[in-house]
């Protein structure tokens, strides 16, 4: 059965601009984010907005205080910054991205999961970064890999609620845009919600995409490292 209700957050852009534009079909939607002028648009078209930023934990539970009951809530917004140096760690950079991509989502559960109907979905969008150690990905690659851990810890215990997490390969977005290194199989954002939407449809536990890239870094995860990282640092260079 089709939701009813959905909010999404991480809505301005990307995958959640996509996912938006998808629910918008055949749901009520509440587009969280906090580009103003990107919200404008969504309400124009009928598309109910809510405006906080999600690593400012007073900003999120304000607006979670003033939304009804959804069918399905799904948490996708996240940043990405890549560490260049590795001998020169920047901890900095590392606090901001564990800041926004794992901490924020933990000021979201604490504050929507009471917001989920009984019966109804959590969806969280990580990233098939989490399956293997990549170049440069120590901040998102670490953030990504204990939301997917975080979120299969909710998969076992939530009560009454499915849990749907998402693992995205290289989807064609204003983050992928940045990447100055090849992207294989990268999708679209239009295919990357059709994607994500038939897969919260049918209640999967777990949503990766595309499967020819998703499935060649499940089998590298599966072998023993040292057959990985010749690889890993020929990517590097």
């Amino acid at each position: 059965m089709e939701a009813k209700s959905v909010l999404i957050t991480g809505a301005t852009s990307g995958i959640g601009e996509a996912l938006v534009n998808r629910y918008a079909k055949s749901a009520m939607v509440i587009a969280c984010g906090r580009n103003q002028e990107k919200l404008s648009k969504f309400e124009s078209s009928g598309v109910s907005t809510s405006r906080f930023d999600m690593t400012d934990k007073e900003q999120v539970f304000d607006a979670a205080s003033k939304i009804e009951a959804q069918d399905i809530i799904i948490l996708n917004a996240g940043v990405c910054e890549y560490i260049d140096d590795a001998n020169n760690f920047n901890s900095a950079l590392f606090e901001r991205v564990i800041h926004a991509n794992l901490i924020a989502t933990g000021y979201c559960l604490e504050a929507f999961i009471p917001k989920i109907k009984s019966g109804g979905q959590l969806v969280i969008v990580s990233s098939s970064a989490s399956f293997l150690p990549l170049p440069r990905a120590q901040a998102y690659g670490a953030s990504k890999a204990a939301l997917s851990y975080l979120t299969r810890v909710m998969q076992v215990e939530l009560q009454g609620i499915d849990v749907t997490l998402v693992h995205p390969g290289f989807v064609e977005t204003p983050l992928t845009n940045k990447n100055d290194f090849p992207m294989p199989c990268l999708v679209t954002v239009e295919q990357a919600s059709e994607r994500i939407y038939q897969g919260v449809l049918k209640r999967k536990k777990e949503v990766h995409f595309p499967r020819r890239f998703t499935l060649f870094l499940k089998l590298f995860s599966l072998l023993p490292f040292n057959w990985w990282l010749p690889l890993a640092k020929r990517i590097k260079r």
